[in-house]
């Protein structure tokens, strides 16, 4: 079966999957010269075979509110492909989760974790419980019935969750007490843990600071610097804060930050003070726009970034956030570098005009996979019982992203998908992402 026919049979099978169905073909469209140079790949039906998680689990959690009624939400866990080590991804608490959004992360996580060489497989979970408006004791309830159900399912060994959108260090906490309550075990099974029981120094700043390290290296390809560079942030979550944060320290000139209610535009620039304001503000659930009462700036209520001109964006949302729309207001607004801080954060007809008009894109597998890199490394010092200083894993997030650049540049290169100094790192890293896993099938037969 061609990879076009593959295709098709998800699209078929999948069609009520949008967001599934759009991360298998940006994959399948980009690894093609990969799968065709290996014939090995298609007599073991490889990409056939991943595109089918190797299982799905789906369960009901069952909580009280703080009133004492009984409330029910709906759980997974994808555990997607171990190829390369234990199922690895985080868990999501939002009202937007289900099967489809899960699969596509999932199957993303695979590919992603693959690039930062470390052994870990792919897979990810959640539920569509949504903790805005809920009570502490309410999350706590929450969390403890959400493990009761998962517990069964993950190891440090076999499957090990992190946190996303909705689960934070309050929340994995949480699950990690029911874990070691149910199993008596003090294991490394969740990463994103507290530093001082189990946890890793660094792992809030990863994903942002990791999208700016990999920026880095995508200036320096072009032999140019972040210095001075104005710089586009959407969200104001922790990826979004750290990446804004991480750009301002390199010199960057960043403008704005963004929530499901509007844009935050400072023209003068964010600073670490206007950073910390701007998180302690998130962490206590207070609007965004009270920053214009305290330094200035201008509220676009309702409205994207994308409309204010500068040379960089890093979308750092939710996914499918930027759309073709959004996409040629980047153009227009002189944008040259946009850097996926979120999952698939542009939609498949944003992404085709960003390409064609030769903006330099990173695809979120790639410039994203600081937290998961991180969370790996929780993961090592669990085992061994030691901990690393911040130093030391920032110069080890560094290395990985350096390199996940280096290989996906070398893999556009070797397939001869850069085209005069534009770098195709879409496909560099999805082939670079997709290769390792698939040698690793390859290598086991046909039972994996």
């Amino acid at each position: 079966m061609s990879i076009n026919q593959a295709i098709k049979k998800v699209e078929e099978r999948y069609a009520h999957q949008p967001e599934f169905v759009q991360a298998v073909k940006e994959v399948a469209l980009t690894i093609a010269p990969l799968y065709d140079a290996h014939p090995e790949y298609e007599k073991l039906k490889i990409f056939e075979r991943l595109v089918e998680p190797d299982r799905v689990i789906a369960f009901r959690v069952n909580w009280e509110n703080d009133k004492g009624e009984v409330q029910v939400n709906r759980g997974w866990r994808v555990q997607f492909c171990n190829a390369l080590g234990p199922y690895k991804g985080g868990l999501r608490f939002h009202p937007t989760v289900n099967q489809s959004v899960l699969k596509f992360l999932g199957f993303e996580q695979i590919f992603k974790n693959a690039l930062t060489g470390l052994p870990i497989g792919g897979g990810k979970g959640g539920s569509d419980f949504d903790p805005k408006g809920k009570s502490e004791s309410e999350i706590r309830r929450f969390c403890y019935a959400f493990m009761r159900e998962l517990h069964h399912y993950i190891s440090k060994d076999m499957d090990v969750p992190a946190g996303d959108i909705g689960v934070g260090g309050r929340e994995v906490s949480y699950m990690y007490a029911m874990y070691k309550n149910l199993t008596h075990e003090y294991s490394g099974v969740l990463t994103g843990k507290g530093v001082g029981f189990g946890g890793s120094l660094m792992r809030t700043e990863a994903t942002g600071y990791g999208a700016v390290y990999f920026l880095e290296n995508m200036l320096k390809a072009q032999n140019e610097s972040i210095e001075g560079k104005v710089v586009l942030v959407s969200g104001a979550g922790n990826v979004s804060l750290h990446a804004a944060e991480k750009a301002c320290m390199l010199g960057a000139k960043v403008v704005t930050v963004s929530d499901s209610q509007g844009t935050l535009y400072d023209e003068k620039g964010l600073d670490q003070e206007k950073i910390n304001w701007l998180k302690k503000q998130k962490d206590q659930s207070k609007p965004l726009s009270e920053y214009i009462e305290v330094y200035g700036g201008e509220w676009f209520a309702g409205q994207k970034p994308w409309h204010i001109k500068g040379d960089i964006a890093i979308p750092s949302a939710t996914q499918n956030e930027v759309n073709e729309e959004d996409a040629k207001l980047m153009v227009d607004n002189g944008i040259k570098y946009v850097v996926e801080g979120a999952n698939m954060p542009l939609t498949a007809e944003a992404i085709d005009h960003i390409r064609d008009n030769r903006v330099h894109y990173a695809p979120g597998k790639a410039a994203n996979a600081g937290g998961v890199a991180v969370s790996a490394l929780e993961m090592s010092q669990n085992s061994v019982r030691q901990y690393k200083t911040f130093e030391q894993i920032d110069e080890r997030l560094k290395n990985i992203m350096k390199n996940i650049h280096d290989c996906a540049a070398e893999a556009s290169e070797t397939y001869n998908q850069t085209d005069n100094g534009y770098v195709d790192y879409m496909a560099g890293s999805n082939i670079v992402g997709f290769k390792r896993v698939a040698d690793a099938l390859v290598a086991y037969g046909f039972l994996n």
